[in-house]
């Protein structure tokens, strides 16, 4: 059984129901199907909201509307550090349509046979110390010398080792039957999977969510000019729910560092994600009253420091219980909750929120109205608290689906992010 790592901390509850739906491996096929949906028009009826004229950072250059040479990278040492490439396989056509054809909805096949291979980089863990991660990149066989553009793929909590991409790597990973659809994939496990695993999982911590990120982008690179892998210039970041949290905070952390990945940003489009971790606790502390007659009456936003040690430990132990399934074999480090019982929003402000700043860039949000996981008003406020700060590049798109619960809203989340994608993606 997984564990928490130190005081017991989790995740926003997931309601039984929903959990069962989101099983192994069902849910990754329902959302890698929805990667592909935009292809004929798959998803919900989307009501978007505007995309802004000016998704890019800067004017075009060399860059971005040229394949990158294979040049020499310069040399990285520590975080960024490409430490291994090594292929896993090769998945056809015929096997990725055949799990494409069990979701008739979609009607969509693969258009190319893809490469995988296991990369392994050096990044930090929630300690802040180096560490060695993995990730999946999965590249589209197409005829010699033509480029690909790159996404970068953040994938929601994951509760088994098993399930991270590297160690799935085949045609019923998202990230694998969306590079069959033209796209280098660059799937990051995060710490706490694959080749780090044992290491706790750094939960909605910022600056290692960050890292794993931005680490993976700077080593795939290195891997790419050396293994003369082709891309085109151009990268998408996207994600959803703690996907969605990851991306805004790579977004965040590469503006904030002038990172030059920015150079090669077309677009970012986070799905449902806890981007404000108080606000998304206090949802979760919402539906946990309502199943405890003794925390209904006690367990409140805000004097929860004030709670005895029997009724904090019972609060820490209802929270497990919803989240955290009898077979994880993976740690969550989860200190946040911490943070929050002890009602210090201004450590949680520093450590884990990623709602409080201005992006530069265009952040094209997606949230569902029903969602009882990550609640709707998380990225309304984030919404909200970005154009305060005077950002104009930020939009939120409500999920069109009925009902529009966390995974009522994959497939037309995906739809969506890919749809605006395809308006700027080359060479697919």
């Amino acid at each position: 059984m997984g564990t928490i790592a130190g005081p017991p901390a989790i995740e926003p509850p997931v309601p039984p129901s929903a959990r069962r739906r989101a099983s192994f491996p069902a849910s990754r096929l329902i959302a890698a199907a929805a990667c592909l949906g935009l292809l004929h028009g798959c998803g919900g009826g989307e009501t978007a909201a505007p995309v802004p004229e000016r998704i890019a950072l800067a004017a075009p250059t060399a860059a971005t509307t040229a394949a990158t040479a294979p040049t020499t990278a310069p040399a990285v040492s520590g975080p960024g550090e490409l430490k291994s490439a090594t292929p896993i396989r090769t998945v056809g056509v015929a096997a990725m349509s055949a799990v494409l054809e069990t979701v008739p909805a979609l009607g969509v096949l693969a258009r190319y046979p893809v490469t995988t291979y296991r990369l392994t980089y050096v990044t930090k863990d929630g300690q802040g110390q180096d560490v060695l991660a993995s990730a999946l990149a999965a590249v589209p066989v197409k005829p010699a010398g033509r480029p690909s553009p790159v996404m970068s793929w953040q994938h929601g909590t994951l509760f088994r080792d098993a399930e991270a991409p590297s160690n799935t790597a085949d045609e019923t990973e998202a990230a694998v039957l969306l590079a069959s659809q033209g796209y280098i994939v660059l799937a990051a496990d995060y710490v706490g999977y694959g080749a780090s695993k044992g290491h706790p999982h750094p939960y909605l911590q910022a600056a290692p969510t960050a890292a794993a990120v931005v680490d993976l982008l700077t080593a795939a690179k290195t891997w790419r000019q050396s293994a003369g892998v082709a891309d085109n210039g151009q990268l998408f970041m996207a994600g959803y729910s703690e996907g969605g949290y990851a991306t805004v905070a790579a977004l965040r952390a590469m503006e904030a560092e002038g990172s030059p990945h920015l150079a090669n940003l077309v677009g970012v489009a986070p799905g449902a994600g806890p981007y404000s971790v108080t606000a998304t606790l206090d949802g979760a502390l919402a539906l946990v009253r309502t199943r405890s007659e003794l925390l209904r009456w006690v367990a409140w936003p805000g004097v929860l420091k004030n709670l005895s040690t029997t009724t904090r430990t019972l609060l820490r132990e209802a929270l497990v219980r919803e989240i955290l399934p009898d077979d994880a074999d993976v740690t969550l480090d989860a200190s946040f909750i911490d943070l929050y019982l002890a009602d210090d929003t201004a450590a949680l402000d520093a450590s884990s929120n990623v709602h409080d700043w201005r992006p530069r860039f265009p952040v094209l949000m997606h949230h569902g109205r029903d969602d009882l996981t990550v609640a709707y008003s998380v990225s309304a406020r984030t919404l909200a608290t970005m154009r305060a700060r005077g950002s104009t590049s930020v939009s939120l798109t409500d999920c069109a689906a009925r009902p529009a619960g966390h995974l009522d809203c994959v497939v037309p989340y995906f739809s969506f992010m890919l749809g605006r994608a395809a308006g700027a993606a080359r060479d697919l």
